[in-house]
């Protein structure tokens, strides 16, 4: 049951949001609907949301948003850097994205299982931006 498996992180949001107590519940001064409706509406910050979801209930929108704008520039300047360095320079070495909450975001291309052919050299970025 919900209650009984989260009921340490469901009594302190209760408190903190609600300024209710989880006994009022056991009491039977607080029904079990109205209790199930205050619990769905939880905010995003709450103790239940992180028990449930980790880190994941902590990002929003735009917060995925703003990483990968920050992954975009970062390979946006990793391009830049590699059509512009000399041909006999070694290879630059692929951004790393921002971690993400979640299940692990797919490797970049100087990961070992893409295929060594799949990445482009200076010369094709080149070509392609000129």
């Amino acid at each position: 049951m919900f209650v009984d498996e989260h009921a340490e992180a469901l009594e302190a949001d209760l408190i903190r949001h609600y300024g209710l107590d989880l006994l009022d519940w056991h009491r039977g001064a607080l029904s079990s609907r109205r209790l199930a409706v205050l619990v769905k509406h939880l905010p995003r910050d709450s103790a239940v949301a992180r028990e449930l979801h980790g880190e994941a209930a902590e990002w929003e929108v735009a917060d995925h948003l703003l990483a990968s704008v920050v992954d975009q520039l970062a390979e946006a300047n990793w391009m830049f850097a590699t059509v512009n360095q000399d041909e006999d320079a070694e290879r630059l070495e692929f951004p790393e994205p921002v971690r993400r909450p979640g299940p692990e975001t797919p490797s970049a291309p100087d990961q070992p299982d893409q295929p060594e052919d799949s990445r482009p050299d200076p010369a094709q970025l080149l070509s392609f931006f000129s």
